[in-house]
């Protein structure tokens, strides 16, 4: 019993000296990967999501130091448009084959806009193509005349006729002299005679043959062909303009403002109204070149002359001014409405403005604004706020970096003459690290 009993009896010397089981080692070594997995995924989750908390300002426009604002004398509202709006239409009629712009996009001139199906216009610059070569090919034999072999050929057949009319003038004077004889009958000499007087005929065509061919064709009949050949000319040169037509180009740089055809309708080159055929495939514009059209009062019309210069605002923007002059006064009246039509040019336009949108527009004197000068849309803003001549603004969440064009200096601000127009929140003390386009927190 003793003995079973000490054989039931845990050796616990033996079983440190053994170590541990490699199962739970196992185990822990899995745990801590998986713990440090997690917690850089977590760095990297946070450092992707990391927000940076900024202070702004808003900015506002601002005279120089010594300057006063210009009093308005007239007040007026109208429409914001394009300078010079084009609606381009197809040289000629066809079917939309493509079309490779969209609303609001910006093309260059000479981009294609629109593509026609040309089969027609390309089997007719063929056609014109061969009538021209043809004809060309006809006026350069008549140009250089008859070729050594026709004269070779008409002279042989000259002098083969001379050889048989000598032959028909020894036959017919033999047998004029046999019928006196009474050997043969009458009948004989006057088929003699005949043949005589046919090949003397035929020698004579032959040598009026022979001698123009040496001549070659007559200029009349040159001056003709070359006639027919410039009215080739001029066909196959409208045929090729017609097919050049098939595609149609942008005349200007400028922003598509309309697209008024899709793939498969039919273009004419007139206006035929909203149906059927379009008279027009898009319209464009310079937006860049933008002006207000307004309706003066003609009580109003009075304070006002060519080339004054105005404040212009937009509803949409209150905040953002721009400068303006007056460069078109319509000639006439509107006796319906008792106005006169005026047009301000917006010296300064950006991305802000589109043409249809209203606006106010504040007319200034002339006097004012000619003896105090000033440059369109200063901005005073901090020294802090400048890092690298550029700055930081904030626009939906993000951090986008401006660079700007400096006006003036003083010991803690900067006035901005190009790069901001007033109305942005911009970041006053940019962090070192900030870069274009990271996320940002308003304090």
């Amino acid at each position: 019993m003793e003995t079973e009993l000490k054989s039931l009896r845990i050796d616990r010397a033996q079983k440190i000296a053994s170590g541990p089981s490699p199962q739970p080692i196992r185990w822990i070594a899995f745990a801590l990967a998986l713990s440090g997995s997690i917690g850089l995924a977590l760095l990297v989750f946070r450092g992707l999501t990391t927000t940076t908390e900024v202070q702004v300002s808003r900015t506002k426009s601002s005279a120089t130091e010594h300057d006063s604002e210009p009093s308005s004398v007239l007040e007026a509202t109208g429409y914001i448009v394009a300078a010079h709006k084009i609606e381009v239409a197809s040289k000629v009629p066809g079917k939309v084959a493509w079309i490779g712009v969209e609303k609001g996009e910006k093309v260059k001139q000479g981009q294609v806009l629109v593509r026609l199906e040309d089969y027609e216009y390309r089997a007719q610059a063929l056609q014109a193509q061969g009538n021209f070569d043809n004809l060309k090919a006809k006026l350069d034999e008549l140009e250089h005349g008859s070729r050594p072999q026709e004269v070779s050929r008409a002279s042989a057949e000259f002098q083969s006729a001379t050889a048989d009319l000598r032959n028909y003038q020894v036959t017919l004077v033999r047998t004029r002299v046999l019928v006196t004889q009474g050997i043969l009958a009458r009948q004989s000499l006057d088929d003699a005679q005949q043949k005589y007087e046919a090949q003397l005929g035929r020698v004579a065509s032959l040598e009026q043959t022979y001698a123009l061919t040496k001549l070659g064709p007559r200029e009349e009949q040159i001056a003709s062909m070359r006639a027919q050949g410039e009215q080739a000319r001029g066909n196959l040169a409208y045929a090729k303009t017609q097919l050049d037509g098939t595609v149609i180009r942008a005349p200007v740089a400028g922003t598509i403002l309309d697209r008024n055809v899709e793939k498969g309708e039919f273009v004419t080159t007139g206006f035929v109204g909203d149906r059927g055929a379009k008279g027009y495939v898009v319209s464009l514009a310079d937006l860049s070149d933008l002006q207000v059209e307004l309706d003066i009062d003609q009580n109003n019309f009075a304070k006002l002359q060519p080339a004054q210069p105005a404040v212009v605002t937009t509803d949409a923007y209150p905040d953002r001014k721009y400068t303006g002059r007056i460069v078109e006064i319509s000639p006439q009246a509107d006796r319906q409405k008792a106005t006169v039509q005026i047009k301000v040019e917006i010296e300064n336009p950006d991305s802000y403005l589109r043409p249809d949108m209203n606006a106010s527009v504040a007319f200034q004197e002339e006097k004012t604004a000619t003896a105090n000068p000033r440059p369109a849309a200063q901005v005073v803003i901090p020294r802090s706020a400048v890092r690298d001549g550029s700055v930081f603004i904030v626009i939906g969440g993000l951090a986008l970096r401006r660079q700007l064009v400096l006006q003036g200096a003083g010991a803690n601000e900067l006035t901005v003459s190009r790069g901001l127009a007033g109305g942005e929140n911009l970041i006053t003390n940019p962090p070192a690290g900030l870069k274009d386009g990271d996320r940002v927190r308003v304090r």
